[in-house]
């Protein structure tokens, strides 16, 4: 990457935003999709699981992406975007999971919308499995808790290679990896029991994940040679409470929570902090010989990451290793509870970089926030300005640090559902959609005052980051 300096991102920056199809593509069963997990979680992510779908629920429908892409598409041109990412629905082209052939309906549906991106000179980034697999894995194998998923993701991840090979250069395998311990239905499938231990399942399908995203970057090197494939993990550095010695053991624990998932797909091994900890948790995974190989040989091209916030570790005053989260003093909060703290993105960056020495790429990153349309149609987000400004002064910072950063994807780029709660008011995005939390509305899309300064943000190749 060209040099930088601080007034300046460097020349070949990826500028965009971020969608997911699980919730913005909706028409849930059209074109032969199948169901999928996202399907019975009628309040997202932190609501409970159905067995089947009993009524309507937001992902149904979304903000209907499916059918209004091109529309979509034209807005994101307008904001002088150079990429898009985005994601495939597995149950788009398998429906089950476990088909020998794939669904020609839904691989012509991203031919379709990949050829628009790029009539454009939008660049696709492309998750391949973005918080959603299909519901039949779950019922009939257990979701990623069974090796034989493995098996039915290579075929996928192979399919999309072969299919789109022309048409998009970065590829992420998992969305989050590292969430499949606090979310293991969403993350991996895996349901979950309050009367048993199920940390040996959540970690045996962590890391049958793992081996699945390692026999992925084998497959995208060998049928897209000139491609780039990476790994993405939603990150939150915990900083210690106080300097007390205890306290900052367990801010390293809480870190090294989400850097063995770094671990294994950048350096191709188990750490020994990671081996130590299932010792003593009694967790004994089945790991093959091959699964070390194919670890060890095929490793990821760059590092994908969210940022939201960060969070503050404080160990129990009864028992070290139990791990407390208070709030951080000197940190203001969203409306829902997140920590806002711009300096902690840097403080990332830098030390993922550190670490690594491999290209990082910012791909989520933005304010879920309430948004308020006035009478004369106006949507003044000035909080989101502030927000994304104040985060990408200190983007600016890291590159200035030396960091290599390929690009920065706001979280979102239109309004879309909230994967953690379901809502549509949990707004993100430069774009307003026309939905309330009950379905209602017109999904007529609207500019953001956001839209305007983002678009100047581009055009100036983030030298001008302006003003609320």
């Amino acid at each position: 990457m060209t040099e930088t300096s601080k007034d300046c991102f460097p020349e070949g920056f990826l500028w965009g935003g971020a969608i997911a199809a699980n919730q913005a593509e909706g028409a849930y069963l059209e074109d032969g999709k199948g169901l999928s997990t996202i399907d019975v979680l009628p309040r997202g992510a932190v609501g409970p699981i159905m067995n089947a779908v009993e009524g309507k629920y937001p992902s149904h429908e979304a903000i209907d992406f499916y059918h209004r892409y091109k529309e979509d598409i034209a807005l994101f041109a307008d904001m002088g975007f150079n990429c898009l990412r985005t994601s495939i629905a597995w149950t788009r082209i398998f429906p089950n999971g476990d088909e020998e052939k794939p669904n020609e309906a839904g691989l012509q549906f991203y031919d379709s919308l990949f050829d628009e991106l790029l009539r454009h000179h939008i660049q696709p980034i492309i998750t391949i499995s973005h918080y959603e697999m299909p519901l039949h894995l779950v019922k009939e194998y257990g979701g990623w808790a069974n090796r034989e998923l493995i098996t039915f993701f290579r075929r996928y991840a192979e399919t999309v290679f072969r299919r789109y090979r022309d048409k998009v250069k970065y590829w992420m395998t998992f969305n989050e990896i590292n969430l499949i311990t606090s979310v293991p239905f969403v993350c991996g499938g895996i349901i979950p029991s309050s009367s048993d231990n199920q940390q040996p399942v959540i970690y045996q399908a962590a890391h049958n994940q793992l081996v699945a995203s390692a026999f992925a970057v084998k497959a995208c090197h060998e049928i897209i040679p000139h491609a780039k494939i990476g790994c993405m993990i939603t990150t939150a550095p915990a900083y210690p409470a106080t300097c007390k010695s205890d306290d900052v053991i367990a801010a390293m624990q809480m870190n090294r929570g989400t850097l063995f998932f770094l671990d294994v797909q950048v350096r191709g091994y188990y750490p020994a902090y990671i081996q130590r900890f299932f010792k003593e948790n009694y967790i004994s995974l089945d790991i093959t010989d091959e699964d070390a190989k194919v670890l060890k040989k095929n490793t990821v091209d760059y590092i994908a990451l969210s940022y939201y916030k960060s969070k503050i570790a404080e160990a129990s005053r009864d028992e070290v290793g139990n791990v407390n989260l208070p709030t951080n003093p000197y940190l203001t909060s969203s409306q829902w509870g997140w920590q806002i703290d711009a300096k902690g993105l840097r403080f990332t960056l830098n030390e993922l970089y550190d670490r690594y020495q491999k290209p990082l790429f910012i791909v989520e990153n933005g304010l879920g926030a309430v948004d308020t349309v006035e009478a004369d149609g106006s949507i003044n987000d000035d909080y989101r300005i502030e927000y994304l400004r104040d985060h990408l002064e200190q983007v600016r910072e890291a590159i200035a640090d030396g960091v290599d950063l390929i690009g920065f994807t706001a979280w979102s780029a239109i309004d879309i559902v909230s994967n953690s709660t379901g809502q549509m008011s949990k707004r993100y995005g430069f774009v307003y959609v026309d939905k309330d939390d009950n379905g209602n509305g017109t999904l007529k899309r609207s500019r953001k005052k956001s839209f305007y300064w983002f678009k100047k943000v581009i055009e100036s190749n983030g030298e001008d980051l302006g003003d609320v």
